[in-house]
């Protein structure tokens, strides 16, 4: 249960001003189809997902308890300084109304290359090592992204201006700062790193 409400935490709080958000933001003054987009962000977001976390936990079979420790501790260190970096939609996903796949088809297109490499997606991988409980990270990162670019979806302009994305992002940063102490210092050493 630890690892689900922590990996929804983290991405939710992490979402908020990302390029994916921005994304949803996007496509839903382009299209005006909640329904649609909000079904290809939870496909493209599951299905990417899915595999960040397959990754996460395929590492934790090569690397011994002690390298997997500094790894993971560094990469949250080094997620919470990216946290702080403000996104911006890249060239080649804003381009996602292009396609001639529909709303669901580019939204999932759009949104699974938006993620390609996003802090979300790394985050992913390096919580489904932490935890070593695939299933539970997957839905928690999945459960996060959908709080967090569903009321963009549904509300949009209207409630970007409000939300103090700054101090959302300091947040999210400290928890994965403390997450990559903790882990530095040896919490989780009875899971065997």
């Amino acid at each position: 249960m630890e690892a689900f409400l922590v990996s929804t935490g983290l991405v939710a709080l992490a979402e908020i001003g990302d390029k994916t958000q921005l994304l949803a933001f996007l496509l839903a003054a382009r299209f005006r189809k909640p329904l649609p987009i909000c079904l290809g962000i939870l496909i493209a977001t599951a299905v990417n997902h899915a595999g960040a976390g397959a990754l996460g936990a395929w590492i934790t079979t090569l690397l011994s308890p002690q390298a997997l420790r500094w790894i993971l501790g560094v990469g949250f260190v080094a997620m919470a300084i990216w946290t702080l970096i403000p996104d911006k939609i890249d060239e080649e996903v804003e381009g996602g109304g292009k396609f001639k796949l529909g709303v669901l088809g580019t939204t999932i297109v759009a949104f699974f290359l938006a993620e390609m490499g996003d802090k979300t997606q790394i985050a992913t991988v390096a919580m489904a090592a932490r935890f070593n409980e695939l299933w539970a990270v997957v839905a928690g990162t999945t459960l996060g992204m959908m709080i967090a670019n569903v009321p963009a979806v549904l509300l949009g302009d209207r409630i970007a201006h409000k939300i103090p994305v700054r101090l959302v992002h300091g947040v999210a940063a400290a928890i994965f700062a403390l997450l990559g102490v903790a882990t530095l210092l040896g919490a989780g050493q009875s899971l065997g790193f």
